[in-house]
């Protein structure tokens, strides 16, 4: 779209794609031809995985099994650091700045309307579309988008931070800043339910291609998975990750504020449990590991194994103490950065890797131009095929990122640049220093660097909206009963 997505747009999208009027070019293919997806998402799992190698720790060997069948990108990026907004922009096509969709609190289906998502143009080209978990932020989603969706209320609140824990009084900093006093089984948590509903998809006879979206919710806090998952990872053996006392020192204002210093990681270096801390997250992945080889076994015993795309992808990333920060929430490498792969029967060669840099909005189009489905005309991205078929191909589409208004990141296979609302700026030479220490952003022989950059920062910022409302429930509650 060539202007911000106004209230009067909001409602003729909805309506133009009601009438099947927002399509674009893509090849006819007929339904029988056409390939079922497996569209797997993970919510906060950084690039701490196997075939990133940016932390030797880690101990994924199902993702690692996943990469081995197909390509696997070492550098894919979030169009936003925080779920809501990154969920948000992926599904619908559209990027944080054209919706105004910025914030976890900010309630997504008043920015995206119903017909537009991912999952509604795969139902309206014929295909069966079911999910489970967390695809949108709170699990929430338009029922209309999708023929089946496993319905998560019952094993927890609605609030996605605790679904599947709350009912067992487990606290949402438990593991991260307070010890586990929780001794569980894989089935107590919601993602083993979750992923139960998609292997029996896929035991299903289809009549139809299907569209089979599964998102699982750890390695998100809390960081609460069974012991035997913590024992893989002992405590005396954990490394920090590289971390300069500095850091800080040539952030600008704006970057001090993102980084919040006096937050996390104060308080964990007041109670020591740094390392405790990265064991929690290494064993929350462990578990995330393990309900995705149950997955991907389903998948390779069924009927469709040869004839699924599979796109496995994460939200964001997450700071350890990188910076001084933890959780996401911010826009340097460690919260844009995730795990991103893609396996393609007939197009993706096993075993391979792509170093080129992409963002998720990318995901869109990519996957209606594999099933043969016209591109809807607003949707944003480049589409990755020629990179899924040679991963050496050219490619010059930088990725952006957005967290909140006005404040975006470039990233380029040899840059970062970073500028804030208030005009701050961060550059990194991504090359030279990889976990980006020394802002460059001042240096008098890096201005024309700044302004080669410059020119993909997004020109959608729609504004902050007055008031948010907070996330959308799934289903309004029953009669005289409250939440």
């Amino acid at each position: 779209m060539s202007a911000q997505l106004t209230r009067r747009d909001f409602l003729s999208v909805g309506s133009a794609i009601g009438a099947g009027l927002l399509v674009g070019k893509s090849r006819s293919v007929r339904a029988d031809d056409r390939p079922n997806v497996l569209f797997l998402a993970v919510d906060d799992l950084n690039h701490w995985v196997g075939y990133t190698g940016r932390n030797p720790q880690a101990k994924t060997p199902n993702m690692d099994r996943l990469s081995r069948r197909g390509t696997s990108f070492t550098h894919g990026y979030c169009a936003a650091p925080l779920c809501n907004p990154s969920r948000a922009a992926l599904m619908s096509g559209l990027r944080p700045g054209a919706t105004g969709c910025y914030q976890n609190p900010d309630n997504w289906k008043q920015y995206v309307p119903e017909g537009i998502g991912l999952a509604a143009t795969f139902k309206q080209a014929g295909y069966y579309v079911a999910g489970a978990g967390k695809i949108y932020h709170g699990s929430t989603y338009y029922p209309g988008e999708w023929d089946d969706y496993f319905d998560e209320r019952g094993f927890g609140s609605e609030d996605d931070e605790q679904v599947g824990e709350r009912v067992k009084g487990i606290g949402k900093l438990e593991g991260f800043h307070t010890p586990v006093t929780h001794d569980l089984k894989d089935s107590d948590l919601s993602d083993y339910r979750i992923v139960d509903y998609c292997i029996q998809q896929l035991g299903k006879q289809h009549d139809k291609p299907f569209f089979l979206a599964c998102g699982v919710h750890k390695p998100h806090l809390p960081w609460v998975v069974p012991r035997k998952y913590y024992d893989m990872f002992p405590e005396e053996t954990i490394q920090l990750p590289p971390y300069k006392e500095d850091d800080l020192d040539d952030i600008p204002p704006a970057g001090i504020r993102m980084a919040k210093p006096e937050g996390d990681h104060k308080q964990i270096l007041g109670t020591g449990r740094w390392k405790a801390a990265i064991q929690s997250y290494l064993a929350a992945g462990a578990y995330t590991d393990m309900n995705v080889g149950r997955l991907l076994d389903a998948l390779e015993k069924s009927p469709y194994a040869k004839n699924t795309i599979i796109c496995f992808w994460g939200d964001h990333g997450w700071h350890l103490g990188e910076k001084h920060h933890w959780r996401k929430f911010t826009l340097w490498e460690e919260a844009t950065r995730a795990p991103f792969i893609w396996v393609v029967p007939g197009l993706t060669k096993p075993n391979t890797i792509c170093a080129r840099t992409v963002d998720f909005m990318c995901i869109y189009p990519t996957l209606c131009g594999l099933a043969g489905i016209p591109v809807p005309k607003h949707v944003d991205g480049a589409d990755l095929r020629k990179l899924l078929a040679d991963p050496t191909a050219p490619w010059d589409a930088p990725a952006v990122t957005t967290f909140g208004y006005m404040n975006h990141t470039v990233r380029t296979d040899s840059w970062r640049y970073l500028r804030y609302a208030n005009g701050d700026e961060e550059l990194y030479d991504e090359k030279g220093d990889p976990y980006e220490w020394t802002n460059r952003s001042s240096s008098a022989d890096m201005e024309s660097q700044k302004a080669a950059l410059a020119k993909s920062l997004p020109t959608q910022n729609t504004p902050v909206r007055a008031k948010r409302v907070r996330g959308a429930r799934k289903a309004a509650p029953a009669k005289g009963k409250r939440k």
